[in-house]
């Protein structure tokens, strides 16, 4: 099976990318990332592969055909037939909640798997 990972060069998105390696690990399923945000160049498949050396050779980028991110997402988990769809939350100001559209609150309505959302670990000081 695959896991698709809604991936972000951000603490999110590293999140994501790590819950899905420790997902997929038990069954060296393949890990599929692709770019959720609007705009930002697909992730460097080495960067990933150093960061997460247990899923070299499991791992690939796959940008998707639509402009919009969630789209990309929710078809790419249907065209592979995923077993999950992995993203990273971030936090947000109740204003910004109802003034931009959320990448991951549309793929979590429209994913026709399960969804798994994860937060970064907090940093203690």
């Amino acid at each position: 099976m695959t896991l698709v990972v809604a991936y972000a060069d951000t603490p999110p998105g590293h999140a994501a990318v790590a819950a899905a390696v420790a997902e997929a690990a038990p069954a060296k399923e393949a890990v599929v990332l692709v770019p959720a945000v609007r705009g930002e160049a697909p992730p460097d498949l080495r960067e990933i592969v150093e960061r997460w050396p247990e899923i070299d050779g499991r791992v690939e980028i796959e940008s998707g055909d639509l402009g919009d991110p969630s789209d990309n997402v929710v078809q790419v988990a249907q065209r592979r037939d995923a077993r999950l769809v992995v993203l990273g939350l971030r936090a947000r100001t109740p204003v910004g909640k109802l003034v931009f559209g959320s990448t991951a609150q549309r793929i979590l309505l429209d994913a026709t798997c399960p969804v798994l959302a994860v937060k970064p670990q907090a940093v203690s000081a």
